[in-house]
């Protein structure tokens, strides 16, 4: 039987914030999430230090094609020969062709703070793309992979489960557990940035990545945990919570600019009645994922808004 072992990479720039994972099968080896194209050294040393080489990686897997999980995958493939992309079809559709994906964030951030966060993203030969339906496996050395679809993040999200170390790769399905806000206690906060968020689908996601009953789950934000249980009762309090904001910011009138500062304010608020110990500090640390999230919940609610009146002008 082949040697099995899974490796964390802290892949950000703010240390502890976003992981991907090596994970080693004999002389096979994979990397689950690609980060950006900052990343790649990173990634790279990682594998040098576990003694393999650049052409022993035989998959890329990205649970999503959110830019932090996976617009580092081009300059990944790139260093890898041998290496092939693994995605759901959606996600793969978009970084085999990531044109929307750079208009989008650029966009957002501009050229030049696209490029510093994210680096040059190339589009993925076909060739080198493998999409995964629910429930396909994968071989990595004598082991066998599964992707398992989860919904609620984004419509293109999986989880990757690993049965030979009884883990499973949880990508955002299992929120933001950030190690430092840990230190008086578990805090996760489910992740609704924009466009994908569906309170639903979210729960029932979580459903499934717990009826794995696996013992360890990695999270892309970040590391290794033991008490998937507690991290998903949280992130399903906070999850069920956004479901009702989105719910009734679809039944108004407001802007989307207004219900996203609104909606700041309420993450803000839950946030501290989650964990009261919270201070500024804390707040501060999350202060970009409560923009995030409220955006996100805003973009849901509008979308809401408007199949609703589609329905009723129909």
């Amino acid at each position: 039987m082949l040697r099995h072992e899974r490796f964390t990479i802290d892949a950000d720039v703010t240390p502890r914030f976003t992981a991907c994972y090596l994970r080693v099968a004999g002389d096979e080896c994979a990397f689950v999430e690609a980060h950006t194209a900052h990343a790649l050294p990173r990634l790279l040393a990682a594998l040098s230090a576990q003694g393999k080489k650049p052409e022993q990686v035989r998959w890329v897997v990205v649970t999503h094609a959110h830019l932090d999980h996976a617009a580092g995958a081009s300059a990944l493939l790139a260093a890898c020969p041998n290496a092939t992309l693994l995605a759901h079809p959606r996600a793969a559709k978009n970084l085999i062709d990531p044109e929307k994906l750079v208009q989008g964030a650029t966009a957002v951030y501009g050229a030049a703070r696209f490029a510093e966060l994210y680096g040059k993203l190339d589009p993925i030969p076909k060739a080198r793309v493998r999409t995964l339906d629910d429930g396909e496996t994968f071989p990595l050395g004598d082991a066998q992979l599964r992707a398992i679809y989860t919904y609620g993040h984004a419509f293109h999200h999986f989880v990757v489960d690993d049965p030979a170390l009884d883990t499973v790769y949880t990508g955002d399905t299992f929120g933001l557990v950030y190690p430092a806000l840990q230190g008086r206690g578990r805090f996760a906060l489910p992740s609704t940035s924009p466009t994908g968020f569906h309170a639903e689908e979210a729960n029932k996601s979580l459903d499934r990545v717990l009826a794995l009953g696996r013992r360890f789950v990695c999270l892309t934000h970040y590391d290794t945990c033991e008490d998937g249980a507690a991290i998903a009762a949280q992130v399903r309090r906070l999850v069920d919570r956004a479901g009702a904001w989105v719910e009734d910011a679809s039944r108004g009138s407001e802007t989307m600019a207004a219900i996203q500062t609104r909606l700041m304010t309420a993450w803000r608020d839950a946030i501290l009645e989650e964990a009261p110990r919270f201070g500024a500090e804390e707040l501060s640390l999350l202060a970009l994922d409560i923009e995030l999230n409220a955006q996100g919940l805003a973009f849901a609610a509008d979308a809401l808004r408007s199949e609703r009146a589609k329905r009723l002008s129909g």
